[in-house]
């Protein structure tokens, strides 16, 4: 399994995550029990040749000449709600922000759509991880809480007027760059929920705390982590270009 790939198990499904194309790949319980067995071992064989066949294809694996088990990230399951459990539903306007703030979120949100824009759209996601570990590597300083917090209230509220898509993986890429902007630094998160399977981008500050979330972010795993404090964990947060 490349390194630009990241397997997250839920127990009943093992969900795939190629942070160069964006591609996700879900392997349901039958797959996924032979792909758990096959990365135990990092012997594709076991996965059966249709499974193997596919996996290479779409580029989730690929050949090499040594063996060592593949890394499975062990997520959280969501708890049986039978039905019971309420979400919120809707679009809520962003708190306003000052002048000054608005005009360097814009700008980070117009730097983040130029990355998405300039090259391969299968790529633009390898493209935005790029950029965002370019930009934590002249950090000099971690950002606080307010200054975080400031920023992507700012984000949010320039998202709002955007013409272009502005969800969680751009508002969240758009905060970093322009922490980066000031040397200062936060962990950018991407993660993975399941039932349904669903993808969320948010940063935190150095301490581990989500900045702007609710409190259903708890729900979401943490598959790619970026920042500085990250890189002195098991789990690399550097992807190979």
């Amino acid at each position: 399994m490349p390194a630009h790939v990241r397997a997250a198990d839920f127990g009943h499904v093992v969900v795939l995550i190629d942070y160069r194309s964006g591609r996700v790949q879900g392997l349901l319980p039958a797959a996924a029990e032979r792909f758990r067995v096959a990365a135990g071992v990092g012997q594709s064989y076991l996965l059966g040749e249709r499974l193997c066949t596919q996996l290479l294809a779409a580029g989730l694996l690929v050949p090499s000449g040594s063996v060592s088990p593949w890394q499975l990230i062990a997520a959280h399951s969501a708890r049986s709600s039978w039905g019971s459990a309420e979400h919120a539903a809707g679009v809520t306007r962003p708190l306003p922000a000052s002048p000054l703030h608005l005009l360097g979120a814009t700008s980070a949100l117009i730097a983040v759509s130029s990355v998405k824009a300039t090259g391969s759209k299968r790529a633009a996601t390898g493209r935005i991880v790029r950029a965002l570990q370019l930009a934590m590597s002249t950090a000099l300083h971690p950002a606080t809480p307010e200054e975080a917090h400031l920023t992507v209230t700012a984000i949010r509220a320039a998202g709002w007027y955007s013409p272009g898509r502005a969800a969680c993986l751009e508002e969240s890429a758009a905060a970093v760059l322009s922490l980066a902007a000031r040397r200062l630094s936060v962990r950018w998160c991407h993660g993975v929920a399941a039932d349904p399977v669903r993808m969320h981008a948010w940063v935190q500050t150095e301490d581990g705390t989500a900045v702007g979330e609710p409190v259903s972010t708890l729900a979401y795993t943490p598959v790619l982590v970026i920042g500085a404090h990250h890189r002195h964990r098991n789990r690399p947060d550097h992807l190979d270009p």
